[in-house]
């Protein structure tokens, strides 16, 4: 049977930020913070070694494979910070078009750093990924 790999862990998110050896991105990483909690009223958890995730769902696909995961959350990996939304939420690439400075993939948005984004529309992503999430995932 399929393990889930990222789960919510009890480990702490202030330390985790701590021990992020470049002082910028953990400046950002604290930044992030405030703004997902404000934007989302979901304190910070951390799911698996790495993500700051925010809220939480249970998905079940059509496959049988489910799981819970975060609504929405970010990464400061050393190479750049992964943001965490909604793949299927169709307004997602015309918000991302006035996002600022990133990349794309098909799960996670990537920044260099929040200076280079414009924290309105950032906060607008995390929203709409919310609300798409529990629309299509309604706890029961």
């Amino acid at each position: 049977m399929y393990e889930q790999k990222t789960k919510e862990t009890d480990q702490s998110v202030m330390e985790f930020i701590e021990d992020i050896e470049n002082i910028k991105k953990r400046e950002d990483a604290y930044k992030l913070v405030d703004i997902f909690t404000e934007t989302t009223g979901y304190p910070a958890k951390m799911w698996g070694p790495s993500i700051i995730g925010f809220g939480a769902y249970h998905y079940k696909y059509a496959s049988g494979h489910e799981g819970d995961a975060p609504l929405v959350g970010f990464s400061p990996r050393k190479a750049k910070i992964s943001l965490y939304f909604a793949t299927g939420e169709t307004e997602r690439d015309k918000l991302l078009q006035d996002l600022g400075k990133h990349t794309s993939g098909k799960g996670c948005v990537y920044i260099n750093k929040v200076a280079d984004i414009n924290v309105e529309v950032l906060k607008q992503l995390i929203d709409q990924s919310v609300t798409f999430l529990k629309e299509t995932y309604p706890s029961e």
